[in-house]
């Protein structure tokens, strides 16, 4: 296989379950159908902190490989909640804020002879 070859092959994996039987992964129905958004954006996330590629599509598909593993084990032993893979997980609780009505009445402006 060529760097190409690996290149095109992924580019035409579209769910959770084309990648994982691609890379030969066993895994659980159940756990993928749950997490599959979570899983791949993990996966991405873990392919992205790699900072050079190897050389090679073998090194190449080994390493997917392993990040997918691991990225599907991150949902095996946990759960998405626990995770917070997506930026809304890590959001905080809305903000209140209170302001007088005498400040909200001081900006209307007033009518002749009221």
């Amino acid at each position: 296989m060529t760097n190409d070859d690996f290149e095109s092959d992924l580019a035409e994996l579209s769910s959770a379950e084309d990648f994982l039987d691609y890379f030969n992964i066993d895994y659980d129905p159940k756990i993928v159908q749950v997490n599959r958004l979570h899983i791949l954006q993990r996966f991405h996330d873990y392919l992205a902190q790699v900072d050079a590629l190897p050389e090679g599509a073998e090194a190449l598909w080994a390493l997917h490989a392993q990040r997918l593993a691991a990225a599907y084990q991150d949902f095996v032993v946990s759960d998405a909640r626990t995770e917070k893979v997506f930026r809304v997980f890590h959001m905080h609780e809305p903000k209140t804020a209170s302001v007088p009505l005498s400040d909200l009445l001081g900006q209307i402006p007033r009518a002749a002879g009221i």
